[in-house]
């Protein structure tokens, strides 16, 4: 029989898959480590074991003792796995920017959950970091686990996550991607990797709110760089011990909304369901396409599984609530959809008057382009004709030239929305739109009022 003792031992050996359809247009291979199939769902299942287990063989964390970590849900749930298995309390300490998903998930699995502010420094009495330092004083038989300056972090990544990249890819691999928080990951993989081939770029993606990018160019940590942002499990407004700036070559930082906007393409380009840091790496390989080569090969790693977002990052109502939702423009050719399968109803200037009051009422319509040699010259409206039979009934026997108006404009099936609105006047009834090459229908204000209803 082929089983598992325990389910601490499935973790690691997560695939490689190929990222097709969101890089169509980089010239290397882009592969995706997706940690998602760890036990706990992310990649922090790696490190959180190696954390107890060090600190198990140290003697820092006895049988029956407390683990105390401050999390942003991943390490947490890593840790929780750990716990259950080994028979150890576990509090973890978040701060309030984490999905809600996150806390029940921990809850679910075990965990005692303080929750915190996220807008406050990280010395504050009142922050994650602060919570569970002090937590750890005043608990008996406990451990504050620390992963942003336990070194056990990093090593797990040299020992497991690297070692099997490079396995995976044969050597090939020439670029590795990954967001940075912790830093573990990056120091640990990147570590290995350059071990194995210096020539190996090591980028880590940070976000608009942390300090990692401007403190590994310049050397400065400025105060002026924090600020709070949305984007989960990156960027930090500190620097751990765990990252080792040495092995990283370049970052790359992303906005929240980008962040965001291509964790939900993962999801329904690439089926690819993964965390909000996911969203970051893959669109810092985007903005960074432009130095990567036909025979390069880029690994980025996704972190975390999509069922975290759910009520985030994956609802329409949180992201239109910030401005983050692409929501879909409707354009000229958009208006014209509910009678684009009519045929486009046209007199001649030779037609008589009588024609067009026809043509009005056979099928019910208000304006009637005039066409001429396959041009469009001028325009008969409801308007227009009623006003001149009033005045001359007997016009109805003569062409229509003699009551043509101005022609509608025309204007191309991309049109936005807005545009074609303000082509509509007291003189201008109705609006053409060109689409498919040779085609044209005609775009009314009921359909323009249709739309924005």
């Amino acid at each position: 029989m082929e089983f598992y003792n325990n389910v601490l031992e499935t973790i690691g050996n997560t695939p490689l898959i190929r990222i097709n359809g969101l890089c169509k247009d980089v010239k290397a291979t882009v592969l995706a480590k997706v940690e998602t199939t760890n036990p706990g769902n992310s990649v922090k299942d790696r490190m959180a074991l190696q954390m107890i287990e060090d600190a198990e063989e140290s003697g820092l964390l006895k049988p029956g003792g407390t683990v105390i970590e401050g999390t942003s849900g991943n390490t947490g749930m890593g840790l929780a796995l750990a716990c259950i298995v080994k028979g150890y309390r576990l509090i973890c300490v978040l701060s309030d920017k984490q999905s809600k998903e996150k806390m029940d998930i921990l809850r679910a699995v075990g965990a005692e959950v303080h929750v915190c502010p996220t807008n406050v420094a990280p010395d504050d009495p009142k922050s994650y970091y602060s919570v569970s330092k002090r937590l750890a004083t005043e608990i008996p038989n406990s451990w504050y686990v620390n992963q942003y300056d336990n070194p056990s972090n990093t090593k797990a990544h040299y020992l497991q996550t690297g070692p099997e990249i490079w396995e995976q890819t044969e050597g090939k691999i020439t670029h590795f991607v990954v967001g940075v928080g912790t830093g573990g990951t990056i120091s640990g993989v990147g570590k290995y990797l350059k071990e194995q081939n210096p020539d190996i770029k090591i980028w880590g993606i940070d976000t608009y709110g942390s300090v990692f990018k401007k403190y590994h160019e310049t050397g400065v940590f400025d105060e002026n760089e924090i600020y709070p942002y949305i984007t989960e499990g990156i960027g930090e407004d500190i620097l751990p011990e765990n990252v080792n700036f040495d092995v990283i070559d370049k970052f790359e930082k992303v906005t929240d909304k980008d962040a965001a906007i291509y964790q939900r393409r993962l999801a329904k380009e690439e089926g690819i369901f993964v965390g909000n840091s996911a969203g970051s790496a893959i669109k810092g390989v985007l903005q960074l396409s432009d130095e990567l080569k036909e025979t390069d090969v880029v690994v980025v790693l996704f972190h975390d599984h999509g069922s975290r977002y759910v009520g985030k990052m994956f609802n329409d109502d949180w992201m239109r609530d910030r401005g983050f939702l692409e929501e879909e423009k409707t354009v000229a050719v958009d208006l014209v959809k509910n009678h684009i399968d009519k045929h486009l109803v046209t007199v001649t200037p030779n037609d008589p008057v009588s024609q067009g009051m026809l043509l009005m009422h056979q099928y019910k319509i208000s304006q009637i382009p005039v066409v001429e040699n396959g041009a469009f010259i001028g325009s008969v409206t409801e308007k227009k004709l009623f006003s001149c039979l009033l005045e001359k009934p007997e016009l109805k026997e003569l062409p229509i030239r003699n009551i043509m108006e101005n022609p509608f404009p025309v204007v191309e099936a991309g049109k936005s929305i807005e545009d074609v609105s303000k082509l509509f006047t007291k003189e201008i009834q109705a609006v053409l739109v060109n689409y498919e090459g040779d085609k044209y229908h005609i775009i009314t204000r009921q359909d323009v009022i249709q739309a924005y209803s």
